[in-house]
């Protein structure tokens, strides 16, 4: 079944409200079944341009990911990721900022593990955080030790939309793609995954007293994910509001949008010259004695 893409894409310069995103829509696979082979095919088809993505090396590939708690977000990278060589793939989650991260701008801990090229770069949360999280929690940004002058403004966030904005298209002309993925759970589709950590055993580690406080800012989040969306959806580096209460649809979503970004590169496998192709059947006479 073919899955099209653009009605998840956000559009450069639009205003975003999330009451007007579905967080569930009609399923793209009838049986589970059906889901597993096109989550397969996916997996298969992007392994072949990873490959191909990794020879080339001309570009490199950075995918964002971010949401409320239990929206399914280890589970994407799970499932979609999981036919790729993890040689040319890496995956960076970003808690709660160090010291030493704390000293140096809000990008730099994240600019840190920034994939090169011929890579792809899996962010579980990102410097989106700085916009998100730390918007909702002004005590957060105190603890940033910034300029009484800097904290005091009125558009700090304007201002950190702009460097993020900055940030993205430097690296888009430097020859990195960047697609990110808000994934979009509701808050009773949310509550259900929480009791469900609770009651089944094999799943409390990943429920906490903090998930529950968090919960309780849902309309401080939403307004935040709304500005943020807005802001920095752009042509290079588009956001893509995926629903999310259905994950299984979550990540046929995620693998199409994917294989379309990856699809759409100009790549070639290297040309052998003819000096090294006769050198290299120089070396193949040599084996044979």
């Amino acid at each position: 079944m073919h899955i099209e893409t653009k009605p998840f894409r956000v559009p450069a310069d639009s205003r975003v409200k999330l009451a007007q995103w579905p967080s569930r829509v009609k399923p793209f696979y009838k049986s589970k079944k059906e889901y597993e082979a096109t989550l397969a095919d996916h997996v298969k088809e992007m392994a072949k341009l990873q490959d191909l993505f990794y020879a080339c090396g001309r570009y490199a590939l950075l995918v964002v990911l971010q949401a409320m708690d239990a929206a399914g977000k280890d589970g994407a990278i799970k499932h979609v990721m999981s036919g790729l060589n993890p040689q040319g793939c890496e995956v960076h989650s970003f808690k709660k900022p160090g010291a030493e991260e704390l000293a140096h701008d809000f990008l730099w801990r994240t600019n840190c593990c920034l994939p090169g090229r011929g890579r792809i770069g899996i962010f579980n949360r990102s410097y989106y955080e700085e916009v998100l999280v730390v918007r909702v929690h002004p005590e957060i940004l105190r603890a940033q030790n910034l300029p009484d002058e800097l904290l005091d403004k009125k558009d700090i966030w304007e201002e950190r939309f702009r460097s993020i904005r900055n940030l993205e298209e430097h690296l888009c002309r430097n020859g990195m793609r960047i697609v990110k993925f808000f994934l979009h759970v509701s808050k009773k589709e949310q509550r259900r995954r929480f009791l469900l950590r609770i009651d089944d055993p094999a799943r409390n580690w990943k429920f906490s007293q903090a998930d529950l406080a968090e919960r309780g800012y849902w309309k401080e989040y939403m307004r935040a994910y709304e500005d943020c969306l807005s802001a920095t959806s752009t042509r290079s580096a588009p956001w893509y509001v995926v629903p999310a209460d259905d994950k299984e649809n979550a990540r046929l979503i995620i693998s199409r949008v994917l294989l379309k970004t990856l699809g759409e590169l100009d790549m070639e496998y290297p040309v052998t010259s003819q000096s090294r192709h006769r050198e290299l059947q120089a070396i193949r006479k040599q084996l044979l004695k």
